[in-house]
């Protein structure tokens, strides 16, 4: 993890208010998915690694934002304004998929099935687990459950948030 990473639970923000990011275990090349990617602060980042990154969200004003911070950056970032809703406008194989702040039990197998053999999924989403129920929040063990074909290298759920970080087999 980065140094603004170390000492906080995957998924919590750091003091600036980025949200996590994958770390060490995130390949520099390759290609990366940002799933309701917000502002573009996650698909940034992973440019800036060296990979080539695909951007969707439904928002069109957070996608300038996005747009903005990469060329400040000096990154390219493909992004794509679609209504998740409708199934990823996207297709693998990708070597990072990144869903953050978004969930959509709906879209579970499209996400695993973007990664390509090796590839690393980071999802965190809001959780019941030591917080309200709700249509938005995930049950205990909903992750682990829903990516179970995948190989989870952290998994947490605490305070209202859940997260996990698992890579597909190299042989599927």
């Amino acid at each position: 993890m980065g140094r603004a990473a170390r000492g906080r639970r995957p998924g919590r923000p750091d003091a600036a208010g980025r949200p996590a990011r994958p770390g060490g275990a995130a390949p520099r090349r390759g290609r990366a998915l940002d799933v309701a990617c917000g502002r573009g602060a996650v698909a940034v980042w992973l440019a800036q690694r060296g990979l080539a990154v695909d951007a969707v969200d439904v928002s069109g004003a957070g996608l300038d934002t996005g747009r903005a911070l990469a060329a400040r950056a000096g990154v390219e970032v493909r992004f794509v304004e679609a209504d998740l809703d409708e199934g990823l406008p996207v297709s693998g194989p990708y070597d990072v998929v990144v869903c953050q702040r978004f969930r959509d039990p709906a879209l579970y197998p499209a996400l695993a099935e973007a990664l390509a053999p090796g590839g690393l999924l980071v999802v965190t989403v809001l959780s019941e687990v030591d917080d309200e129920q709700g249509p938005f929040r995930a049950a205990r063990g909903e992750l682990t459950a829903a990516f179970e074909d995948l190989t989870v290298i952290a998994s947490a759920e605490a305070d209202g948030e859940a997260t996990l970080v698992a890579r597909r087999t190299q042989n599927p």
